[in-house]
């Protein structure tokens, strides 16, 4: 007989891929006479490549090596050829689709995700809302799972041990960390307008942080020249703001870093998902979008949310349809202080 042998698919953004984590650990640790390989983005490698010792990740450059019909045919003669013996679809988009075509053509043992989209369109209607709890990817990716016959419990905890990633393997820039130090990691921005905090009150936040305490240090992620001005100019101010992207060089190193912070301020984010896999809490804000989505972090917890009750939210489920007020008033309201109180309790009670 073949010896099992699954694929999983995902090829989105970088906070989508990071929820496979959890589960596709779970299923590796259930499962350790399986073979796993993970099909994806090449970014992701740094979360898949030390993971179990049954996992294993395969980069696929969409845009250029495989791109179109004829790249996406070229793709599945070399998936063929790891004689695979099920296939998850993770995504459930046209170029995964296509794939899982293929694949069910030649009688393999395929399934796939469930968007729910019908549940998306209540959660986010202009009137008449449905705030109804929707299912988290965790639970949808364990559920293709299951229809494949291997059924799972998440047990995932963190990439890293309880004590954190290796620092030796960063600049010296970054550690070692004192038992006197508080570092918070602050990730003020996000792929879309309606996710993201205003600069002039995310300055105010890190400001009041500093200054609450002495022994503070603030670490900013994020990559990009809009990113890199704001840092440039939050780093003069104080001298106890780092720009992570400045010294870092891998998303390994990130993660890292992030496993020996107190806490990480994020928007809903990669960010986000980021710091949740090496099980630092994170002060979330959310704008636009909300946790009834069912898109919150692995293992956070909704005391740590900072949002406003308006009756317009949630409007978009990814927080890139533009404003039905014009003002983004569910981001522009939220009090600085609000969110420093959040981040005070969560290193107070360390």
């Amino acid at each position: 007989m073949k010896k099992e042998h699954i694929l999983i698919m995902r090829f989105s953004a970088l906070g989508d891929v990071a929820m496979m984590v959890p589960v596709v650990y779970s299923l590796a640790m259930t499962y350790p006479d399986v073979r796993i390989t993970v099909l994806s983005r090449k970014f992701a490698r740094a979360f898949f490549d030390d993971l179990a010792p049954n996992v294993y990740f395969m980069g696929a450059d969409l845009n250029m090596e495989y791109r179109g019909v004829k790249g996406l045919n070229a793709l599945y003669r070399r998936l063929m050829a790891k004689n695979f013996t099920a296939v998850a679809d993770f995504h459930n988009v046209l170029r995964s689709d296509y794939l899982r075509l293929r694949f069910n053509l030649d009688r393999y043992r395929v399934a796939h995700i469930n968007k729910d989209r019908a549940g998306r369109r209540k959660l986010t209607a202009k009137g008449k809302k449905c705030l109804k709890q929707q299912d988290s990817p965790f639970k949808k990716y364990a559920d293709v799972l299951a229809r494949l016959g291997y059924p799972i419990e998440n047990n995932f905890k963190s990439l890293f041990s309880e004590e954190g990633g290796n620092l030796n393997l960063l600049p010296a820039l970054f550690g070692p960390k004192n038992s006197f130090e508080r570092w918070i990691g602050i990730a003020p921005f996000a792929a879309h307008e309606g996710k993201i905090y205003p600069e002039r009150l995310m300055w105010q936040v890190v400001d009041q942080l500093l200054a609450c305490d002495p022994q503070v240090k603030i670490f900013l992620f994020g990559k990009g020249k809009k990113e890199e001005a704001t840092f440039e100019e939050w780093c003069a101010k104080n001298q106890r703001c780092v720009s992570v992207s400045k010294h870092l060089e891998t998303m390994h190193q990130e993660l890292i870093l992030m496993s020996h912070l107190d806490v990480m301020v994020s928007m809903d984010s990669a960010n986000m998902h980021m710091a949740s896999l090496v099980a630092t809490p994170v002060v979330s804000i959310w704008g636009a979008t909300h946790p009834l989505a069912g898109f919150m972090g692995w293992g956070q917890s909704l005391d740590n949310v900072v949002q406003l009750d308006l009756p317009c939210r949630p409007c978009s489920i990814f927080g890139n349809k533009p404003c039905l007020r014009g003002d983004y008033a569910c981001l522009r309201n939220i009090a600085p202080e609000y969110i420093v109180e959040k981040v005070m309790k969560i290193i107070g009670s360390k």
